[in-house]
């Protein structure tokens, strides 16, 4: 997905690309290479600028177009993917900065500059030299810059200096003065000019002040712009590589049928989507309260930023020799996506800074709901409400958990269809998106009132809700809401693995029923089930994909023997399931006798959707106990917390991203299949960390915190809806469309 989700933000992104096809296809802008590094604006920028891309985000009474941060960032991003050469970013950022001073004359004179056509730069305060000495009338500043993108193009300044009291004061400088010497340096960024600022006895009168602009809040403007600009580099690469690979042949036949570069492909766009959300999240976060606008863009610098140069490099590798070509536009975007990354610094700093505010505060992601559904709201409410007065007395049937506790609380959310709302009545609420957002915030409101979870029954009852019978339904869903009945789900088999298809076990037809003889693995919970959801072949001479069917079985059926799976844990969740002349009758086939497959796809739907929620979880909470530990390594405690929070809250806001496109009534896109893996990736990750910063803790089972106990069930998490290899074929040949074997 794009950063911009609602259809007049794709269409912004669609004009900048159609503008970029017209006048600055990639040829010409490598013929302005030596034009652009020397400060030379792009021929085409005064009709860029009547077209207003450039201040899309400012006000309409300074000359702008009255939209928005995130307006400004679909074109930052656009720009990127099209490689549309200049300092468009270095412009944008610089009017947002200094629109940071409020509506006063000096920012709208600055800004109506700016929508007028000026080309600008900011100068911030990290490394910078600038020092300015209070003087009769202003400010005196000497001092060099850093090296700065865009400096050598722009009219406006706008520049940070230390004072004599140790403080920043911003202004507003003129690089057409003679005290501004602009030196250009040769910038590994091809596309924008770079260059430092040397000013000797630049007089500002007190008027160029611009006031009440926060250091880190300037810092935070910047690195969310960047980050969209990183973030539309990255997408290009991922299509770039996807074309790459439908065509490019060897041995005959396309290469993006090695399933190697399609899970290559796959998880280079699992990133890019991270990095899009955490872009995202990091500019529409700038109007929140500063300790908000601080993580999520800390997060977009460690998810989008920082990672960009060596996503680039992983794209230029799987294009070979050809994409190391000075003729190949791919080391163009490398470039760009190492610039990016120098511009904000050591990317520690920002995963240090992150973890040490993530060892208190969260990022609220939530989406704003304010007073929508009202009414809805206040039946919901007064049904938690009840509930809070209630209790739930009798352990899960399957684990003693708060979430799997039955009684009269639980059978009250029950039966007011809030367990799973998103069903239609009588089993749920029939709840649009909408409103199970409020029924979210509900829930959140009363953090003592735990949430009941339906555990496996949740991917299994919905294949009731569809296909079976009234009598059945009215049988099953609402005892098993209730708590009162436990599911397994009889997929797997020794010989199939994760090739469901290839399920040996048989169902024969009988009288009244089907008789199913076979053997089922990894089958969690079967030794707690009342019943299991069970995919048998009733057609053994029909496709591999046709001829299976899905039956309900009780688990306690004559012929059914369990043998418990023992982990490496020491525990038996698992269990190995032999069915030896197993009777079903026929009421308890869902479907018809061959409609299986599909049922179990929807299942399956199902299961991984419930697997990519599990980020909710504070997977990050011995990092936060540790951050709060005094030790001789605690910055690097803050950096483990800062990264694994970053890559935490990204998959948090590509769901919270999926949501809003639903409540815009859009299809819905792949956001499932992308969290699992990136839940995957961000899980080891972590615990990497956790078992390296935690030891010697691992020695021993019984460590406070749990170090091992966690760690050796990540497995069955892992695993537990398909493993990361099976959900990058889905993404690679599902998503990215790239051709089967």
């Amino acid at each position: 997905m794009t950063i911009g989700l609602m259809p007049e933000q794709q269409q912004l992104a669609e004009a900048v690309a159609q503008f970029a096809t017209r006048h600055a296809p990639v040829d010409k802008t490598r013929g302005s290479f030596d034009a652009l590094a020397s400060g030379e604006l792009p021929v085409w920028w005064d009709e860029f600028v009547a077209n207003g891309f450039h201040a899309v985000h400012l006000p309409e009474e300074v000359g702008g177009q009255g939209g928005t941060l995130i307006d400004a960032a679909c074109v930052l991003e656009a720009a990127a993917i099209a490689l549309l050469p200049g300092p468009v970013l270095q412009t944008v950022t610089a009017s947002a900065i200094a629109a940071l001073a409020g509506d006063v004359p000096l920012v709208r004179d600055v800004l109506g500059r700016i929508c007028a056509g000026a080309a600008a730069a900011a100068i911030l305060p990290s490394g910078n030299g600038f020092r300015a000495t209070a003087a009769e009338g202003g400010w005196t500043i000497d001092g060099t810059s850093p090296v700065t993108l865009g400096v050598t193009a722009a009219e406006v300044l706008i520049a940070a200096a230390t004072t004599q009291d140790g403080g920043t004061t911003w202004f507003v400088l003129d690089p057409s003065r003679p005290e501004c010497a602009v030196e250009r340096r040769e910038g590994t960024d091809k596309t924008v000019d770079a260059g430092v600022v040397r000013l000797t006895g630049y007089r500002c009168a007190a008027d160029t002040v611009l006031k009440d602009i926060d250091d880190g809040d300037a810092r935070d403007v910047a690195v969310a712009l960047a980050a969209a600009t990183a973030a539309g580099t990255m997408r290009w690469c991922v299509q770039a590589v996807t074309d790459h690979l439908r065509t490019r042949e060897q041995f005959g036949k396309p290469i993006g049928t090695f399933q190697a570069l399609q899970h290559q492909a796959a998880l280079l766009l699992v990133h890019s989507e991270l990095a899009v959300s955490a872009a995202w999240d990091a500019v529409r976060s700038l109007f929140e309260d500063r300790v908000q606008h601080r993580i999520a863009a800390s997060g977009a610098a460690l998810m989008a930023i920082a990672p960009a140069p060596d996503f680039a490099f992983d794209a230029l590798m799987m294009f070979g020799a050809i994409g190391y070509t000075w003729e190949h536009d791919l080391h163009l975007y490398w470039r760009k996506a190492t610039s990016l990354a120098a511009s904000i610094g050591p990317a520690g700093a920002f995963a240090e800074a992150l973890g040490e505010l993530t060892r208190t505060r969260t990022r609220d992601v939530s989406v704003k709901l304010g007073d929508l559904d009202a009414d809805f709201r206040a039946k919901v409410a007064a049904v938690l409400d009840e509930a809070r007065t209630l209790v739930n007395d009798t352990p899960g049937r399957q684990g003693d958990y708060p979430n799997l506790a039955t009684g009269p609380q639980r059978t009250l959310l029950a039966e007011s269809g809030l367990i799973a709302p998103h069903w239609p009545e009588p089993w749920g609420v029939a709840a649009t998106q909408l409103q199970q957002l409020i029924i979210d915030e509900e829930f959140a409101k009363r953090p003592e009132l735990v949430r009941p979870s339906l555990g496996i029954s949740e991917w299994i009852l919905p294949s009731l809700i569809s296909s079976a019978p009234r009598e059945l339904q009215e049988r099953f869903i609402p005892a098993t809401q209730r708590g009162d009945l436990g599911w397994c789900q009889l997929f797997s088999e020794p010989g199939a693995g994760s090739d469901l298809a290839a399920l040996s076990t048989r169902a024969t037809k009988v009288e009244g029923g089907w008789r199913i003889n076979g053997h089922k693995i990894w089958t969690s919970s079967a030794h707690t089930a009342d019943f299991g959801a069970l995919l048998a072949r009733t057609d053994p001479d029909a496709a591999k994909h046709r001829g299976i069917g899905y039956f309900i079985v009780d688990m306690r059926s004559e012929g059914i023997e369990l043998q418990p799976i023992r982990q490496a844990t020491g525990e038996a969740h698992f269990n190995e399931v032999f069915l030896r002349d197993v009777f079903v009758p026929d009421e308890l086939l869902l479907g018809g006798p061959t409609d299986g497959w599909n049922l179990a796809i929807a299942t399956m739907a199902q299961e991984r959707v419930a697997i990519s929620g599990y980020v909710n979880f504070d997977r990050a909470a011995i990092l936060r106990r540790l951050a709060d530990e005094d030790r001789p390594d605690h910055g690097r405690v803050l950096t483990a917390l800062g990264e694994a929070d970053a890559f935490a809250n990204a998959i948090k806001v590509l769901a919270v991203r999926e949501v809003l496109r639903l409540l815009d009534g859009q299809a819905a896109g792949p956001a499932s299949s992308i969290a699992k893996v990136a839940m995957n990736v961000m899980l080891r990750r972590t615990f990497k960390a956790v078992l390296e910063l935690a030891a010697p803790a691992g020695l021993v089972e019984d460590s406070d915190p749990a170090i091992v106990e966690p760690y050796f069930h990540l497995p069955a998490e892992l695993i537990g809806g398909g493993t990361k290899e099976i959900q990058l074929n889905i993404i690679a040949q599902m998503i990215l469309g790239l051709p089967r074997k």
